[in-house]
C-alpha cells in the first residue's frame, strides 16, 4: 500500500510534532547532536525519551530541561545499542511509558582514534559494531511497531565521512561505518516502503565539545578545507531532525541529507 501524504497543508501544521513520541538515542551531553535533536523535537511539541549509556547525570540534567523549557514529557533510558536485548527493551519500556513510538533517531555512536594498522582488531569491531551494527539493532528493534500501526519515521545520523576520507587524521573504521549507516537507510527506505520512511543526515565537523583536545594546527587545518570556514554548530543540524521526524517530510525516503559547511563539495 502506497505511504499517505499528511492531511494537512499549512507549514506550521506540517513541521508540528504536537501529538507525536520521538526516541533519541545517545542523548546525554549538554550540547551534542542528540540533545539538540531532542529539542528541536520538544519544541515543536514532540514527547520526548532520550538514552544515555553511561552519563546518567547528564542525561536526567537534559530531561529536566526538555521538561521544564518546553512542557513536554520527556524521560531517559539507560541503553546499549551495540546489545540487541537492551535494544529490544527501550523500545518496550518506551511503548509502556509513552503508547507509540511516531520517530526514531539513531543518533548513538563511537568514534575512532586510529586507522586499521595502528589500531587493534576490538578498536575496529568496537566502532562498526556500535555505529552500523547498534544503528540496525534500533531499527530492527522499532520496525515491527512502525509496520504495526502503518507509519512511521527512522532517522539515522550518518556522516559526511561516509562520503569522503578526513585528513589529516586517521579514521578508516569509523568511515566506513558511516558509509554503511548510509546505505543501511537508502536499504531499509526500500525494505519499509509499504509503512515506513528511512533517511539520515550526514554531519560535517560539528562542534561539540568532543574534538576539543585535538590540537590547534589540525583543527586549522579542518576548517581551511571548510568552505564556511567554521565548524558547525549541534543546533545547527535540529531543523533538518525536526523535518525528517514530522509529516513535512512525507515524500522524503532513503536520502541522506549533507550538512557539513561545503566540505563534501571539493
Amino acid at each position: 500500500m502506497p505511504q499517505q501524504a499528511a492531511s494537512a497543508s499549512h507549514l506550521k501544521d506540517l513541521f508540528s510534532l504536537k501529538g507525536k513520541v520521538v526516541v533519541i538515542t545517545g542523548a546525554s551531553g549538554p550540547r551534542g547532536m542528540g540533545i539538540e535533536a531532542a529539542r528541536g523535537c520538544a519544541e515543536m511539541g514532540a514527547d520526548v525519551a532520550i538514552t544515555y549509556s553511561s552519563r546518567k547525570e547528564g542525561a536526567e540534567k537534559n530531561i529536566e530541561e526538555l521538561t521544564s523549557n518546553y512542557g513536554v514529557k520527556a524521560k531517559a533510558y539507560k541503553c546499549n545499542v551495540g546489545d540487541f536485548k537492551e535494544v529490544e527493551k527501550l523500545v518496550s519500556d518506551v511503548l509502556a511509558d509513552f503508547g507509540k513510538i511516531d520517530a526514531f533517531i539513531a543518533n548513538a555512536g563511537a568514534t575512532a582514534n586510529e586507522g586499521v594498522l595502528d589500531g587493534s582488531v576490538d578498536d575496529w569491531e568496537r566502532v562498526i559494531h556500535t555505529d552500523l551494527s547498534g544503528t540496525a539493532y534500533c531499527a530492527k528493534a522499532v520496525g515491527p511497531h512502525f509496520k504495526q500501526r502503518g507509519t512511521g519515521s527512522f532517522v539515522i545520523t550518518a556522516s559526511m565521512s561516509g562520503h569522503i576520507v578526513n585528513f589529516p587524521q586517521e579514521q578508516t573504521s569509523y568511515n566506513v561505518a558511516k558509509a554503511g549507516c548510509i546505505h543501511l537507510a537508502k536499504s531499509l527506505a526500500n525494505e519499509w516502503r509499504d509503512f515506513a520512511r528511512v533517511n539520515s543526515i550526514s554531519p560535517g565537523y560539528i562542534d561539540t565539545g568532543l574534538s576539543d583536545f585535538i590540537d590547534k594546527k589540525t583543527q586549522d587545518l579542518w576548517n581551511s578545507m571548510i568552505p564556511i570556514g567554521r565548524p558547525g554548530l549541534a543546533k545547527e543540524l535540529k531543523g533538518a531532525y525536526v523535518y525528517l521526524a514530522s509529516d513535512a517530510s512525507t515524500y522524503t525516503t532513503g536520502t541522506d541529507i549533507i550538512i557539513d559547511g561545503g566540505y563534501t563539495v571539493r
